[in-house]
């Protein structure tokens, strides 16, 4: 294919990538918001993480965050669209090149590699001299919304990208399975910013979680700024040591449907 062609089809792409991403951001952070602040809000108090309302400014600036954001993701999906149609990348087409096996496990492998990746880059980009630039905007949400799942500066903005490129240059990838890879980890995302702690009481006490992270997980990391820098997956905190020494007791605390803010501790 020409040169030219390939840079005009993959500036197709950003506004095609903005359309999707933006699409599955606005359905599931408006269905969360309307569910759990809006339609079931009374009940939900009880499970609120945060012991204040979110401002209707607060949530402004988190949509607009997000959606700069996703303009960005669409620029690297112009790039990753530009690398495909060169070959540069491990992207197949055809299910049956790898099988029906392997396309479903590339789904777990995808995350498995995004939830490494996010713990090792949100760690770097709380070091003092990377904060302001990077992450610092994704802070301004102290008790954050759904609104805020891509409410990222632009410099964090490609950074968060940068699992895309990561995974269809890495491994075969079929873009069905990274499809569901990206509605996976915006769903995930969502939840994690949601605000209350959907999972039940005795969810800490069994095997999940230990594993799988909370929303009051993420929450405790809005609140504190340290502390819980892990996505999907809780092993990374616990390995390594950087889980809030408060986080299961948190997590109890709003079970019970009696949330509140703990003292930060060191």
């Amino acid at each position: 294919m020409p040169l030219d062609d390939k840079l005009y089809r993959a500036f197709q792409s950003v506004p095609a990538v903005f359309m999707g991403e933006g699409f599955w951001y606005l359905v599931l952070a408006s269905g969360a918001w309307l569910g759990l602040y809006v339609l079931l809000a009374r009940w939900m108090r009880l499970r609120r993480i945060a012991d204040r309302d979110p401002s209707w400014k607060q949530m402004g600036w988190e949509l607009g965050y997000s959606l700069r954001s996703i303009f960005v993701f669409g620029i690297v999906g112009g790039f990753i669209a530009f690398g495909v149609m060169s070959g540069w990348t491990r992207m197949y087409f055809q299910i049956e090149k790898f099988g029906q096996l392997y396309f479903w496990l590339s789904i777990p492998l995808m995350i498995l590699m995004h939830d490494t990746y996010f713990y090792w880059t949100h760690r770097m980009m709380h070091h003092p001299r990377l904060f302001r630039v990077f992450h610092r905007t994704h802070h301004l949400s102290t008790s954050p919304t759904p609104w805020a799942a891509y409410s990222f500066s632009v410099p964090e903005a490609f950074v968060q990208a940068g699992i895309g490129p990561l995974i269809i240059f890495l491994i075969p990838n079929h873009p069905a399975a990274f499809s569901i890879f990206m509605i996976w980890q915006i769903s995930f995302n969502v939840l994690g910013h949601c605000g209350h702690e959907l999972y039940p009481r005795w969810f800490m006490r069994c095997g999940l979680g230990k594993f799988l992270n909370t929303t009051t997980h993420h929450a405790m990391h809005h609140e504190t700024n340290r502390a819980n820098f892990g996505l999907y997956f809780n092993w990374w905190d616990r390995l390594l040591g950087t889980n809030h020494q408060r986080y299961e007791a948190r997590f109890e605390t709003v079970t019970h449907g009696a949330a509140q803010e703990l003292p930060n501790a060191p």
